[in-house]
């Protein structure tokens, strides 16, 4: 490294955000990054085993763009970058940043800000123009369907473009880029983020086709007759519901990512209908899940002017500080506060939801109760309701952000038949990535289930692999 006591010298420098009282006031990203990236590249340590590769799921060479940023080479850094990630700007938003936990120097004290310095490679490269489409010099002839347009669906895309194949991609919505696109807010991720990247992708040569459910206004054979391959990259957009009385005959419960999509459809200038408003303003707001969609509804609530916001978590609270020695170099589970709930919110853990209390027709509160979590004599931990422990809690709007099941069953996977793995998905190896089916693909959270977006990136580029192998015999493409 160039610095190799750079991580002695120098302090963690992290993103700044606007205050409170202002972000909330609109819809528009508010992160600022440190302006001195030379810096935080430095603290990179010269550790000899990079364990932030394995925390890393696309395998960026992390330590390399490091050193090149205190190099002041960004461009050569941009190439680097996008050696192992087609999207880093993505990512460098929206990811958790499981490579941060797996840093060494995070044994001893703060990691190295790597997803801020990720973020700063690219916003850099498309300033100064280095970021091009690249043009496939042959076309081999070969069609390949990629159906959803998510992360994953995208990656596979733009990959078999680069290899010569005609990458067209159908997308159900009105618009490219999946839960990407709907299901995260824009003060969290600017949409203008995704409409830079597919430009390129367009003079690529990926043909996008919007408002096409395949199984539904395309049928799933048609696909199987015009295409030489074809990829399912959907979300597992099956959602856990709260099975209580009264779920379906009071008004003002909603999956979050009804909330959410009609959300961003509005941002985006869509017109929503006033009687379909899911409106938080001056309401009492249950959001029933502890995740990043649950903290995306929080904002989301807060910027509509909520009368208050709690959220609820049926799991324990985690220790504030994990035992790095235990933990390290995988990733923790230790309190974390996103920027939403940090813009105000009741957090409660070890809660669940007993009772949904309806007036004439709509929610008014919710009964809950505590709950204690214990190992029994094989290990494997035990929920049990604590008696007299219930409670009420005021309801004008419950939000359900419980995750995902699974994909959708109904339509396109029923009529290919593909097999399912034993939590619904569809069944398809990590390596060729082939369904049951025959020329049948799949990768992303339809294939593992619901998980993060650079996992989603990581699969559509080893899937496109796989279909290029399918296709040619062989592949250059990177695994």
């Amino acid at each position: 490294m160039g610095k190799p006591t750079g991580f002695k010298e120098f302090a963690r420098e992290g993103l700044s955000y606007a205050p409170v009282a202002d972000r909330i006031t609109h819809y528009r990203e508010f992160l600022t990054l440190p302006k001195d990236m030379a810096t935080q590249g430095a603290r990179c340590m010269d550790c000899g085993i990079p364990f932030c590769h394995n925390g890393c799921p696309v395998d960026n060479i992390i330590p390399d763009w490091n050193d090149l940023v205190f190099r002041d080479d960004w461009k050569r850094a941009v190439e680097v970058l996008h050696s192992t990630n087609n999207f880093p700007e993505f990512t460098g938003r929206i990811c958790p940043a499981p490579c941060e936990e797996a840093c060494t120097l995070n044994l001893i004290g703060d990691a190295v800000t790597i997803k801020n310095i990720e973020l700063s490679i690219v916003e850099k490269g498309w300033e100064e123009g280095w970021i091009t489409p690249q043009i496939a010099e042959h076309k081999t002839g070969r069609k390949v369907a990629i159906v959803g347009s998510g992360p994953a669906g995208l990656a596979c895309a733009q990959q078999l473009a680069r290899a010569g194949h005609d990458a067209v991609v159908f997308e159900k919505n009105d618009r490219i880029g999946g839960l990407m696109r709907y299901g995260i807010p824009n003060f969290k991720f600017d949409k203008k983020i995704i409409d830079r990247r597919l430009e390129q992708m367009r003079a690529e040569g990926v043909d996008f086709r919007t408002s096409k459910h395949i199984g539904v206004d395309i049928s799933a054979k048609q696909l199987l007759d015009e295409f030489d391959a074809v990829v399912l990259s959907g979300g597992s957009e099956k959602p856990r519901d709260l099975p209580l009385k009264g779920r379906n005959e009071l008004s003002g419960i909603h999956f979050a990512m009804e909330f959410l999509t009609q959300q961003t459809k509005a941002v985006l200038g869509d017109d929503i209908p006033p009687e379909e408003l899911i409106s938080a303003e001056g309401k009492h707001v249950i959001v029933i899940g502890g995740g990043d969609t649950g903290s995306d509804c929080i904002g989301t609530s807060n910027r509509h002017g909520a009368a208050s916001v709690t959220q609820l978590e049926i799991l324990p609270q985690p220790p504030e500080t994990p035992d790095k020695l235990m933990t390290w170099p995988n990733w923790p589970m230790k309190m974390r506060t996103s920027t939403s709930q940090e813009e105000g919110c009741v957090r409660d853990f070890s809660v669940s939801t007993k009772r949904l209390i309806g007036d004439k027709g709509r929610i008014k509160a919710i009964e809950c109760v505590r709950v204690d979590w214990a190992q029994d004599e094989n290990g494997q931990w035990k929920m049990s309701e604590i008696e007299g422990s219930e409670f009420e809690l005021k309801a004008d709007l419950v939000l359900l952000a419980m995750g995902f099941m699974h994909p959708v069953h109904e339509g396109m996977l029923e009529e290919l038949g593909v097999e399912k793995d034993g939590r619904g998905n569809v069944a398809a190896g990590t390596n060729d990535y082939q369904t049951s089916a025959d020329k049948v693909f799949s990768a992303g959270d339809m294939r593992r289930g619901q998980s993060l977006v650079v996992w989603a990136i990581r699969e559509g580029r080893q899937c496109a692999r796989a279909v290029d192998t399918f296709l040619t015999g062989s592949s250059e493409l990177p695994r």
